[in-house]
């Protein structure tokens, strides 16, 4: 179980926190332990506190010494998906964090646009001008990224690189379909929110706990908080009662450890987020998970 190694590429640094739930001295902080860690994929989006994140991490750039080239820039655009503001949206994702390249480029959320041509044409233009280097979606059902893949068959030099969606114990948004479209397309799949927002660490059991994920942003809870996932809270407390690891541990381990996923994002408000993520990468016991996946 324990002594299970992983790569530390398989983690990436989610950024959603940054300027919305911790300050810039916590977010630096945060960013340099997971970089001296191994840790080169950082991922935010324009509207995490609306552009407070993406301001964040091009100070954090600018800052530090090491070459742009070694650390990996991911963010989201929202829509509306039209040539102009994409191109809008682009730029001033660039501006806020003082960089020349995106190196994936999100839309962050279905819209109807991304059935038009136009929108993946402006994309590709912008990725021949050397502002992104890789696409991606993000938030997007099965229906919706296989339309995407069979619309950019048609579209010579668009490609899609990756998806972007929740998955944990409590939520997923990976179906089995959807993994054979990666899988098949050559899309490598990203995954967020390995504890549910903070649901399966069991704190919100009774009631939302003040300054958390689920107080600052209400909406989130619609997400959680379901006949579905209670039921897999409870069975992941009663497995970590059983074996003396604690929740958030059993619940990081397992979607660290998912097949098909190419690396999760990992983030929180301080060190001690990492410290679990790493030491929950470490841990394996496919009859653990297997139990933690029963309802």
């Amino acid at each position: 179980m324990h002594g299970y190694s992983i790569n530390s590429s398989r983690l990436g640094l989610g950024c959603v926190t940054f300027g919305r739930e911790i300050d810039r001295d916590t977010s630096f902080m945060l960013m340099d332990n997971a970089y001296s860690r191994g840790i080169t994929s950082f991922d935010t989006a324009a509207v995490y506190g609306d552009g407070s994140s993406e301001r964040i991490i091009g100070q954090w750039l600018a800052q530090r010494t090491f070459s742009e080239k070694s650390i990996s820039i991911a963010t989201k655009i929202v829509p509306p998906y039209d040539p102009l503001h994409i191109r809008i949206s682009v730029e001033q994702c660039l501006r806020r964090m003082g960089i020349d390249t995106i190196d994936i480029l999100y839309l962050h959320r279905w819209d109807a646009k991304v059935k038009d041509y136009e929108t993946w044409l402006e994309l590709a233009d912008l990725v021949s001008e050397g502002k992104v280097k890789k696409l991606g979606v993000s938030n997007f059902n099965t229906m919706q990224l296989d339309d995407t893949v069979n619309l950019l068959k048609e579209l010579s030099g668009v490609s899609l690189s990756y998806i972007q969606n929740n998955n944990s114990l409590a939520v997923s948004d990976l179906s089995n379909d959807m993994k054979k479209i990666c899988s098949e397309n050559n899309i490598s799949i990203i995954t967020y929110s390995p504890l549910g927002a903070g649901f399966l660490t069991g704190k919100h059991l009774y009631e939302v706990q003040k300054h958390s994920r689920f107080a600052v942003m209400p909406a989130h809870q619609e997400i959680y908080f379901n006949e579905h996932s209670q039921k897999r809270l409870e069975t992941l407390i009663r497995i970590a009662d059983s074996t003396g690891y604690s929740t958030s541990f059993l619940a990081m381990a397992w979607a660290i450890h998912q097949p098909d996923v190419h690396s999760v994002l990992v983030g929180g408000r301080s060190i001690a987020h990492l410290d679990l993520a790493f030491e929950a990468g470490k841990f394996y016991s496919s009859e653990i998970f297997a139990e933690l996946e029963k309802i």
